[in-house]
């Protein structure tokens, strides 16, 4: 991995303290203005959620209307091949509608305010989108583009030889690490091997009990007000806005801690859940059927709920653990996880399945497609086949 970290040394910032009469203290990096000199930048930001990724962002922006506001002195020293990297161009997901839907249109936007871009800032899909703005706008010379992770890998490259051939600028606010505390995914790998620059931002803890600096991203469910960890084979991506939700099928998500950061199920998932579905894929399925009857209709029942009992019964924290079998459609999960992730279930037995134990499709037809494995959840499946 290429990281090239360029940050101010604290000697200038010593000697100028010291001259205003401080005493010998500890002397942190100063808190820089962005630099839009350096050509041909891939500048990853991490962190987990509501530690100022976009926020970080948002204070690019501000710095290039400053910078912007300068002779064409500067102009010699930011701009090459035509394009100029103090204008900014903002690129959100489209998955990322429900965010903030109560912002304005072009808004900028983060946990406690933002920014307006007017016409330079869009919503895309993918790599392919993005290089249609990238003609659509040869000019723009810093292209910020948010949770990055969120695309195909093809992304990675597609901006690295854009940096390279016309020295333009990238900033990704992006999570490197997702709920489970693993490389989100492949497109993640890729924007850690193209990076010039990393910046890692922190967040407290957001625990009631914890000041502790945290890297992680926690996904809970909230049900009858309890705390409910998201198991391991919960869907990899959720979209849904940052609002405070009570529903058994919708997320929420802070910074958690190593000691708070609750993660239940890893152990059944490799154990279990996955030769369940190895079995299923040679030709065995009605153990993963049993399985998922019991995680649908009959909980405790389930190989699930037999780990967690004898994993968790004597933690401190137990409590919270088992709360994670309260959330809703906890056996549609485990099948998404074998289909989408695992590859292990093939189309025509996930129609079988979810047609005999009466899963929620809806809910399935829309995970499915936010992780890229979109399936008609109407067509008929074939019976001869299972």
């Amino acid at each position: 991995m290429n990281v090239m970290a360029h940050i101010e040394t604290s000697t200038n910032t010593e000697s100028f303290l010291k001259s205003l009469g401080f005493p010998t203290v500890q002397v942190h990096e100063a808190f820089t203005h962005f630099d839009f000199t350096k050509p041909s930048r891939r500048v990853l930001v991490i962190g987990p959620m509501g530690s100022g990724k976009t926020e970080f962002s948002a204070r690019v922006w501000r710095d290039a209307k400053v910078a912007l506001s300068k002779s064409d002195t500067i102009k010699e020293i930011t701009a090459q091949n035509g394009v100029d990297r103090r204008s900014v161009f903002f690129l959100r997901t489209l998955l990322d509608d429900a965010r903030f839907p109560d912002y304005p249109e072009d808004a900028l936007a983060y946990r406690g305010g933002y920014v307006q871009c007017g016409k330079n800032i869009a919503r895309i899909k993918d790599s392919f989108a993005l290089e249609k703005f990238l003609k659509k706008f040869p000019d723009i010379g810093t292209w910020i583009i948010d949770e990055a992770s969120f695309y195909d890998e093809r992304l990675a490259y597609v901006v690295r030889n854009d940096s390279l051939e016309r020295g333009t600028l990238y900033i990704f606010p992006t999570l490197i690490l997702n709920f489970r505390k693993d490389i989100f995914n492949s497109t993640a790998r890729l924007m850690l091997d193209i990076a010039t620059d990393v910046i890692p931002l922190t967040a407290y803890c957001e625990h009631p009990d914890c000041l502790a600096n945290s890297f992680y991203t926690y996904r809970y469910y909230t049900v009858n007000g309890k705390e409910c960890p998201a198991l391991f084979f919960d869907p990899l991506i959720i979209v849904g806005g940052d609002q405070k939700k009570e529903d058994p099928l919708q997320p929420n998500y802070c910074s958690r801690c190593d000691n708070h950061h609750y993660l239940p199920g890893k152990e059944y998932t490799y154990f279990t859940l996955k030769p369940l579905g190895e079995k299923a894929a040679a030709g065995d399925f009605n153990p993963l059927k049993e399985e998922l009857e019991y995680l649908k209709n009959r909980m405790e029942e389930s190989l699930l709920y037999k780990h967690m009992l004898k994993r968790y019964e004597s933690d401190k924290d137990g409590d919270v653990y088992m709360n994670a079998l309260f959330p809703a459609c906890i056996a549609e999960k485990a099948l998404i996880y074998l289909f989408a992730e695992q590859n292990l279930i093939p189309e025509e037995l996930l129609l079988k399945l979810v047609n005999e134990l009466k899963f929620d499709r809806e809910y399935m037809r829309k995970t499915l497609s936010d992780n890229r494995r979109p399936v008609n959840m109407d067509q008929p499946f074939l019976e001869g086949l299972y």
